[in-house]
């Protein structure tokens, strides 16, 4: 039984080798997944065996120059790791502000609807309120002065009728 275990490990590995350098000839897929896929095994096989692991390793990060034809070369791939880093920090930099803006309207929002602040409308009633009360002050003291002025003419009118009438 352990003979038979030992032969279906070796002819596992056997299998990984072979995909390794297959993989490496072609120009395939040189990841875990993918040699594991195409080698039939498990991927935690390659895992637990470090020689095939640094193997693996070692042929992913073969330059394309010395027999190795890659579709995607590394340089792209790094490059395209950056733009969608730098895309992150954009995404991220206006859910932030999205994030804010949300919670400044939520928090308007319920400041109106707890009765502590004025509503908006009100508001704007109360300073039209105001407005309106200083107007009718300012109506109020030409009122009273014009009222004095009607006092005084008629006071003036009344002399004057008194004069006329009492002249002898």
């Amino acid at each position: 039984m352990i003979e038979g275990k030992r032969a279906a490990s070796a002819r596992r590995r056997e299998r990984v080798l072979k995909a390794i350098d297959t993989a490496a000839k072609n120009g395939g897929d040189i990841t875990v997944a993918g040699l594991a896929r195409a080698a039939r095994v498990d991927r935690t096989f390659i895992y637990r065996h470090r020689d095939l692991l640094e193997r693996v390793h070692a042929a992913a990060n073969t330059p394309v120059g010395e027999g190795r034809t890659a579709a995607v070369s590394r340089t792209s791939l790094q490059t395209d790791l950056t733009n969608a880093l730098e895309r992150n920090k954009r995404l991220a930099a206006r859910v932030r502000q999205l994030e804010s803006r949300l919670s400044s309207q939520l928090g308007d929002a319920i400041w109106a609807e707890s009765g502590l602040g004025a509503p908006v409308d009100i508001d704007q009633l109360q300073r039209r309120i105001a407005l309106l009360e200083q107007e009718v002050a300012a109506k109020q003291g030409e009122l009273e002065e014009r009222t004095e002025e009607l006092e005084a003419a008629r006071a003036a009118n009344r002399e004057l009728t008194r004069a006329l009438n009492h002249r002898p």
